[in-house]
Formats: C-alpha cells, sequence, structure tokens
C-alpha cells in the first residue's frame, strides 16, 4: 500500500546498471533495483516507452523496490546506439523502430533472469505504459512464465492493416487467445492512443476467451496520466491508478 511503511522501518534499495542477454544472445543493458534484505522477492519487468529508456524509468524502478519488488527495466532501444533518451528513441523512430519480435525476446530473458536470481520467491509480473503497456499486452501473449501484467494506457494494441509494419506484423489483439496471466488495464477516457473504443475491443476479447482481467478507466485523464513531468499529469487519478497497481501486484506475485 502507498504511504504506508513504518516510519522504523530498517531498509533500503540498491540500484545499479548491469548488462544480460537480451533476444538472440545480445549482450544489453539494463537498470536493476532490488530491496536490501534477504529476500526471497518478488520480481518485475519494467518495460520503457517510446520516448525512451529514460529517467523516469528508473525512478520507477526504484519506487517499486522500495515496495519490495526487484526490478529489471531493459533497454530495448540498446541496438540503435546511445546518447540521451531523446537522442536514441529519435533514432529508433528513423529506422523504424525496434521489433516485435525482438521486444519479446528482451523481456523474456529479464524475466528468466529474475527467476534466476537465489532471492527470488519463483513470481515475475511486467508492466509497461505508453508502448511499453503495448509491449506489456503482447510480451504476456507471447510467452509464458509471467504471474501477473499491467498494460498502462498502451496503444496500438489494435491496429488496422495499413499501421502494419515489418517490425510490427501482427497486432497484439490477435494473440489475446494465449494471454498467460492475469492482466490489469489502467486507461484515460480523453486518450486516443488508445480510444475509448479500442478499450471496448480489448475487452470483448479479453471476456471471449474467458481470460482474467480488470480495466479501470478514468475521467479527466488522457495519455500519460503518471508522468508528472509533463502536462498529461493528473494527479488524483495517477495515485488512485497506482493504488491499482500496487494491489494487482501483491494479489499475483505475494
Amino acid at each position: 500500500m502507498w504511504n504506508q511503511k513504518r516510519t522504523d522501518a530498517d531498509d533500503g534499495v540498491t540500484a545499479e546498471l548491469i548488462n544480460i542477454q537480451g533476444d538472440n544472445g545480445d549482450n544489453i543493458h539494463a537498470y536493476f533495483t532490488k530491496p536490501n534484505g534477504p529476500g526471497p522477492y518478488p520480481g518485475i519487468v519494467l518495460v520503457h516507452h517510446l520516448p525512451g529508456w529514460d529517467e523516469f524509468y528508473r525512478e520507477t524502478a526504484r519506487r517499486f523496490s522500495d515496495h519490495g519488488y526487484v526490478v529489471i527495466s531493459p533497454d530495448l532501444y540498446e541496438r540503435f546506439g546511445h546518447g540521451t533518451p531523446d537522442d536514441v528513441a529519435a533514432k529508433a523512430k528513423s529506422e523504424g523502430g525496434v521489433s516485435d519480435d525482438q521486444v519479446v525476446g528482451d523481456c523474456k530473458s529479464a524475466m528468466e533472469y529474475l527467476k534466476g536470481l537465489s532471492y527470488s520467491n519463483g513470481k515475475v509480473g511486467i508492466i509497461g505504459t505508453c508502448s511499453g503497456g503495448r509491449h506489456t499486452y503482447l510480451v504476456a501473449c507471447r510467452t509464458t512464465g509471467f504471474d501477473a501484467a499491467i498494460d498502462c494506457w498502451g496503444g496500438n494494441v489494435i491496429m488496422p492493416k495499413e499501421r502494419l509494419t515489418l517490425q510490427q506484423p501482427v497486432a497484439p489483439i490477435e494473440f489475446t487467445e494465449n494471454l498467460s496471466c492475469p492482466l490489469l488495464g489502467l486507461f484515460g477516457n480523453e486518450d486516443q492512443s488508445p480510444p475509448p473504443s479500442e478499450v471496448n475491443h480489448q475487452e470483448v476479447e479479453l471476456k471471449r476467451y474467458n481470460k482474467t482481467y480488470e480495466f479501470h478507466r478514468y475521467d479527466n485523464a488522457g495519455h500519460g496520466f503518471w508522468y508528472y513531468h509533463t502536462h498529461m499529469y493528473r494527479q488524483e487519478q495517477a495515485m488512485e491508478a497506482w493504488s491499482k497497481t500496487f494491489d494487482f501486484f501483491s494479489r499475483y506475485l505475494l
């Protein structure tokens, strides 16, 4: 629960940059955070958004670890080189973006890394925002081994044929039948990526295949309503959604 840690709690968090083997055995960077204690701890794969592997995700990783999770956030743009998040994201965009297959491989490798830790409790969740929400949905449908998934306003889960590309050849919604774990969806009703009509479509497909899921939709909130560093931030809706996030992960990962 948010803001319920005892004032005499004797704990802390370790954060560092590590290297892991990603898709195709590639060596990639990942931001890694863990509580300072013996564990065992559940794990979280944190999937960054289209603007890149940026400071917001490092802060988010530390927040989760402060609540008792070991977190790994892989750099999905590793193959495009290094620089500021804005520069690398622009380079990735100019070259057609990261492929869905590669994202699935990187996230699967991150999950396996977490499960291999001596202080893992054996359970791992996955969460992402924006394109990371889309990737979360995709990964949870195309892999097994995750115990919970949270899609935060992931656009392009539903894609008409004219938006499909070599990097994104199949819309994630097409894999819904294979969703392998419970799903939480968090959406703003003023968002256009995805718009409410597409969120409705996702629900239809999830119900069609009898998947375990829950969606929460927020009025007066659009895309990126967690992003306190932007004009999109909506404090009340963001903190309510964070409460839903902690509750969902605690139910399925602890």
